[in-house]
């Protein structure tokens, strides 16, 4: 559906700049003939370069320790216990361990529990993070 826009932006863009300055006509043509001014969607390039992920990925989740870090947000724990049983069910060895965070802000590793934080994350093989939102 974006593409159909883009699509639908980009000839609209055509068409409202082929009409003819010098006319009050729609769709006159001087002796030329019709002038197109193609116009870009596209904002400038970043000039930062893209990088993909470069963290290890896990093979499988059978016999891991998953963490589950769940923020302060309402539906947060209900999303992440709906998580540890669907992932029991898939990969009953899995062991899960919860970090959950009651600071609004997102970064709790720049908080007073980063010391509490960063000896959870150590001590698991994954994180899964839910946003009760």
């Amino acid at each position: 559906m974006p593409g159909l826009k883009l699509l639908l932006i980009l000839g609209a863009a055509v068409f409202l700049t082929a009409i003819p300055d010098s006319s009050n006509v729609l769709f006159a043509q001087n002796k030329s003939g019709p002038k197109y001014q193609v116009l870009s969607p596209w904002a400038e390039v970043d000039p930062i370069p893209l990088r993909g992920l470069t963290a290890k990925r896990l093979d499988t989740l059978a016999g891991k320790k998953i963490g589950l870090f769940v923020n302060y947000k309402r539906a947060a724990r209900p999303i992440g216990e709906s998580v540890e049983r669907r992932l029991k069910a898939m990969y009953p060895d899995t062991r899960i361990s919860y970090f959950v965070s009651t600071e609004w802000n997102v970064s709790v590793v720049e908080t007073k529990n980063k010391d509490k934080f960063e000896a959870w994350a150590k001590e698991v093989d994954a994180v899964i993070l839910s946003v009760g939102d």
